[in-house]
């Protein structure tokens, strides 16, 4: 669907479709699972013509709809259109809707080779949602033509309760934005609605931002991984013309699709979610089990679960699939790693009989702080962890870093053999040079080790150290001093105005009840934002609220988090609650994050302000 990419923009043309219906083979797209190529808004003249039919904009499309349908069905893929179960279109030039239209539109679409409508909500003149789309419905199956029908009604009436007989899909939520906050909370809506979906009736948490900028590779894995473990509709969202490498290779990853396409049509579940740290499992038609362990959190984290708790029968050991690495290992029964800040490892565990024919599978993990002033020596610690039901022999380590840093082993890097849960720990002294910058700097822990049967295996974990300074003694605003990392649901997170929108410095004066305040953090929900405090500090105070620039709308809830406990937090805030005052004790903590949710609801006008935060050190 080009709506993430090209919005309505001028490119969004009759060239471009066929170009990505092209992409789409010679990328490997459609030999991934790929089958459709679906429009969105703005193909159509802003009025219909003299017996009320739609009209393709000839600009766009000169030579009509069907031209570009039959091109793309030559090519073996299928073509998708997009109106509206409203007068018109969700687009500000007001494009016609099908309101009343039902039929004559239905009609139109299957004349034309149309094989999937997304039935979009905007302007919709009250009219009942179940009836406007169970019209738009019957209309498409009186054609004749099989239509993959999507509702778009963005879960504003709970369609996952009535429209498993209306739609083959429907939006659970509000629209995606390319950001890791947006991705976060349309998760957490989709994820409790498992149980509504299935084969031929699936929840659709909105298509994919892979590729468009906003996040990371790291976080566009974790979007994709969670997407297919959750069995939503992979929607491609980026233009496949500009698209790099590293966004092919995730987007045509097959084992991921293969999950995402898996028959039995399970929707993942959440196991476990405490600290950021998600275990979430998908039953698999062959009786595995694909198994997400996702880090919601800006460090990384070690993950586990057992195959017993992702549902597997009891067996002397598993295999266990890495669908990213695209390598398989045996484990005992633990499914665990270390997994990098906004990371998801993708595993898929069986109960199989040929467990021994692979290697242990060997977990690497960092003990202790991550966090190195400069000039100053830090203590590490790594692990190496044999997870299988055979050992791990002839084990080495390594630890590498950035250019001129020291990294010296302080115990042994080595063992003759890990047995099953057996761990090898080696202490590192960590210095970074006088003088260098705060940031994030790349390590990277290496182990090597040998299989029974003598195959070597290499393993790698990227690791993240952070060169820090503690804040200065006394009370300092939160606003002038320099934060680790921020994630943030709409554009950046602002330093002493309110979010504003999704550029950069656009906020206004942080207010709450008609209360200015100069200084202090505007943010939107979902938003993280961390601070190296060095165990320095004592206290964190602030007056929180949604901010007045939203008017009625948002709904919030503030916690203050140090290191891993919730120290502090008020519940759900909206803006008829006055300004609260939030004071949290983080005596002790290396970090500390001030986090801010979105109340259970999604993230929709949720501009929240920290408002005259400090700190006490």
């Amino acid at each position: 669907n080009n709506w993430n990419s090209t919005h309505c923009r001028a490119e969004f043309d009759e060239a471009m479709v066929k170009g990505i219906a092209d992409l789409f083979v010679a990328k490997g797209l459609k030999d991934a699972g790929y089958q459709y190529v679906n429009l969105d808004d703005c193909w159509a003249l802003p009025n219909r013509d003299a017996d009320g039919k739609l009209v393709p904009d000839p600009a766009r499309f000169p030579h009509g709809i069907k031209a570009v349908a039959d091109y793309v069905h030559a090519k073996g893929l299928k073509l998708g259109i997009y109106t509206s179960a409203g007068t018109k279109t969700c687009n500000s030039a007001g494009f016609p809707g099908g309101l009343g239209h039902e039929y004559s539109d239905a009609q139109q679409f299957a004349d034309w080779g149309v094989d999937y409508l997304k039935y979009d909500n905007c302007n919709n003149q009250g009219v009942d949602a179940k009836a406007r789309y169970t019209t738009m419905r019957d209309a498409l199956r009186a054609t004749g033509r099989p239509i993959v029908y999507s509702i778009c009604e963005w879960g504003a009436n709970k369609p996952w309760e009535w429209a498993a007989d209306v739609g083959h899909l429907w939006r659970t939520t509000g629209d995606i934005s390319d950001s890791w906050g947006s991705m976060l909370s349309i998760l957490k809506q989709n994820l409790p609605l498992a149980p509504y979906a299935g084969p031929g009736h699936w929840n659709d948490p909105d298509m994919l931002e892979v590729g468009n900028g906003g996040m990371t590779d790291t976080e566009y894995r974790s979007h994709f991984s969670l997407w297919s473990v959750m069995a939503a509709p992979l929607l491609i969202g980026t233009d496949l013309r500009k698209a790099s490498p590293a966004t092919f290779d995730i987007l045509g990853n097959k084992e991921v699709v293969a999950v995402d396409q898996d028959p039995l049509g399970k929707q993942g579940t959440v196991v476990s979610s405490e600290g950021g740290r998600w275990v979430v499992a998908k039953e698999m038609a062959d009786g595995s089990r694909t198994v997400a362990l996702f880090n919601e959190s800006g460090t990384a984290q070690r993950i586990a679960t057992t195959a017993r708790a992702v549902g597997l029968p009891d067996a002397p050991a598993y295999t266990l699939r890495d669908l990213w690495q695209h390598r398989s290992h045996n484990t005992a029964g633990t499914v665990s790693a270390t997994v990098p800040a906004h990371g998801t490892v993708l595993v898929r565990v069986a109960a199989d009989p040929r467990w021994a024919t692979h290697p242990p599978a060997v977990e690497l993990g960092l003990e202790g702080s991550p966090f190195v002033e400069a000039g100053t020596p830090a203590a590490l610690t790594t692990t190496v962890t044999d997870l299988g039901r055979t050992p791990a022999q002839r084990v080495s380590v390594s630890l590498t870093g950035p250019e001129g840093w020291t990294l010296t082993p302080t115990s042994a890097t080595g063992a003759a053999a890990l047995p099953t849960g057996r761990t090898l720990r080696t202490g590192w002294k960590v210095t970074a040079p006088r003088g260098t910058p705060t940031g994030s700097y790349d390590l990277t822990l290496r182990a090597r080790y040998r299989s029974p049967s003598g195959a070597r295996v290499d393993s790698t974990l990227p690791l993240t150290a952070s060169v820090a300074v503690p804040p200065p003694a006394g009370t300092s605003y939160l606003g002038d001093l320099p934060w680790l990392s921020t994630t943030n649901g709409w554009g950046p997170v602002e330093r002493d105005t309110s979010n504003g929108e999704s550029a950069a410095g656009d906020g206004h004066p942080l207010t709450l009840g008609g209360a200015v305040y100069a200084k202090g953090l505007g943010v939107h929900a979902e938003s993280a934002v961390a601070y190296y405090t060095g165990k320095a500090c004592e206290t964190v105070s602030a007056d929180v609220g949604v901010d007045d620039e939203k008017g009625a709308k948002g709904t919030v809830a503030f916690e203050v988090w140090a290191d891993g406990t919730k120290v502090a937090s008020t519940g759900v805030l909206t803006n008829a609650v006055p300004a609260q005052p939030l004071t949290a004790d983080v005596t002790g903590a290396q970090v500390v994050r001030l986090v801010v949710t979105d109340g259970g609801d999604g993230i929709d006008s949720d501009h929240a302000d920290w408002a005259d935060a400090r700190i006490s050190c």
